[in-house]
């Protein structure tokens, strides 16, 4: 399959991307957590709005299991989307693609 960007990125714009993706990261992993608070609040109705913790022992293996399974998903989905978009703004500013 052939890549789509097909420009070899620099030295120089990789470190100039740098401090952005980092931002870009702590922006991802903040719009994750609010994303999976809000679906754990539909996906299990009752009185327990916070995501299972491995230690409560309240929580039964499946629940904790699979909260961590739909928490690792979604901030992965979200971390790919958010690097993705930042990249390509980072393209489009400096003409220089930031990864590879």
């Amino acid at each position: 399959m052939p890549r789509r960007h097909e420009k070899p990125s620099n030295t120089s714009a990789k470190l100039l991307y740098q401090p952005f993706g980092l931002v870009a990261s702590l922006v991802a992993g903040l719009v994750a957590g609010q994303i999976f608070q809000q679906v754990w609040k539909r996906a299990l109705p009752g009185d327990h709005d916070d995501p299972p913790q491995a230690l409560q022992s309240e929580y039964s293996w499946k629940e904790v299991v699979v909260g961590a399974l739909v928490q690792g998903a979604i901030f992965a989905a979200v971390r790919a989307v958010v690097s993705r978009a930042g990249a390509r703004a980072f393209e489009r500013w400096t003409g220089e693609w930031p990864g590879d």
